[in-house]
């Protein structure tokens, strides 16, 4: 079931469309000062956002695994997801897991500390949480090449919006 209601859509700016979608949800991940590649989503259909209470959601046709290669984890973003935003902050997130182990576990909230400390972190309803570097969510200006692959020195890496592949340590 959806939480997007007839009466959100009424207030919300809506958008339809993978290109505009697309646009609009790394224009609210720069507004709100979060790494521009942490929504790899792909095949977007519909998003919106109601100002007032800061509510926002992204639709997508299915399911996308993403792998973050520089942390090495396994993301799934459900066909709807919704959260509210804030500067530096998802607060309330549905549709989002990540793979600890051999088990899904739900995130509720994603972060960034103000003053800025280059680290993140996400939180599960439960109150565990996780932090990693900004970087590894972070995609390069203008290194972004067709079909959401990243190139760099004139190779195609593969990954939703790309990835590149270094080592970095878990904080």
């Amino acid at each position: 079931m959806s939480l997007v209601t007839e009466e959100i859509r009424a207030k919300a700016e809506v958008y339809r469309g993978n290109d505009i979608c697309q646009e609009r949800a790394k224009f609210m991940l720069k507004e709100i000062c979060l790494p521009n590649g942490l929504l790899p989503l792909q095949d977007m259909e519909e998003s919106g956002y109601v100002e007032e209470t800061g509510f926002v959601w992204l639709k997508q046709k299915k399911k996308v695994e993403h792998k973050f290669e520089k942390i090495g984890k396994l993301v799934s973003y459900a066909p709807e997801i919704t959260a509210y935003v804030e500067k530096n902050k998802f607060k309330k997130v549905t549709g989002v897991k990540t793979k600890e182990l051999l088990m899904w576990i739900t995130l509720s909230d994603i972060y960034v500390d103000d003053p800025p400390t280059g680290k993140i972190t996400f939180q599960t309803p439960a109150g565990l949480f996780r932090t990693f570097p900004v970087s590894a969510f972070q995609i390069e200006e203008g290194k972004e090449g067709k079909g959401g692959k990243e190139v760099k020195e004139g190779k195609e890496i593969n990954g939703v919006n790309g990835g590149v592949v270094s080592e970095v340590k878990e904080v």
